[in-house]
């Protein structure tokens, strides 16, 4: 079977807020796909990051540019409070963690009727089981590599189990989620992943995007190669 062409998702997160405006413009003018937007709250993971301000700021300038897709990553208790916020301030994909919300599955309609894209987020310690019946209805999974919350974490080796479990479940019930990888995205981990597991979908952060002698178009080629 050919492989899919890989979805590389910058996470802004890692930009120094000093200099974010400057640095998603040197963003949208490579080969990216999507970009990455944390949101956190301070109860669902302990940690806040991003706003709808940096949100609204990045569809601003890729309107202006090249037009990508924007993530939004709800790390929050009860998102169906905010996702219609989200998706004024412009994103695209919208995520969800099941653990945060009573009823999950509303929230992913809620999300489908806004006109946006659904996306479900596996902690860890998620099952595919207990979000098996979402699955027709979610447009990307998203499985966490490490536990969320922070930046710059190590690849959890046990997490590919559930990548591999997930690619299989797909190509067996016909469905057509995209699989994105979020956490630990080195050269070996995006490799293995994407060839041997057929995992697509990449969040980028510090150890192959960010902080790279190279600059972000360099990298973001490399990344294509791996």
């Amino acid at each position: 079977m050919e492989e899919k062409r890989k979805i590389l998702c910058p996470s802004i997160l890692n930009l120094a807020i000093d200099h974010i405006r400057e640095e998603i413009e040197k963003l949208d003018a490579t080969d990216m796909d999507i970009y990455h937007v944390d949101i956190m709250d301070g109860r669902f993971v302990p940690n806040f990051a991003m706003s709808v301000r940096e949100l609204e700021m990045i569809r601003r300038i890729t309107d202006k540019g090249h037009k990508r897709l924007i993530d939004c990553h709800m790390m929050v208790m009860e998102p169906h409070r905010y996702v219609e916020m989200m998706a004024k301030a412009g994103a695209d994909i919208i995520y969800i963690h099941p653990e945060s919300e009573l009823i999950p599955s509303a929230t992913l309609e809620q999300i489908q009727r806004l006109g946006k894209k659904t996306g479900l987020v596996l902690n860890p310690c998620t099952s595919l089981e207990s979000v098996r019946s979402m699955l027709p209805i979610t447009d990307y999974v998203m499985v966490m590599g490490v536990n969320p919350g922070f930046a710059g974490r190590d690849f959890m080796p046990y997490t590919r189990e559930k990548f591999a479990e997930l690619n299989q479940y797909r190509q067996d019930h016909g469905l057509s989620y995209h699989l994105v990888l979020d956490g630990g995205a080195t050269k070996e981990v995006i490799s293995d992943l994407y060839h041997n597991c057929g995992i697509e979908g990449y969040v980028l952060g510090k150890q192959e995007l960010f902080f790279q002698k190279e600059d972000y178009a360099a990298c973001i080629d490399r990344i294509r190669g791996f």
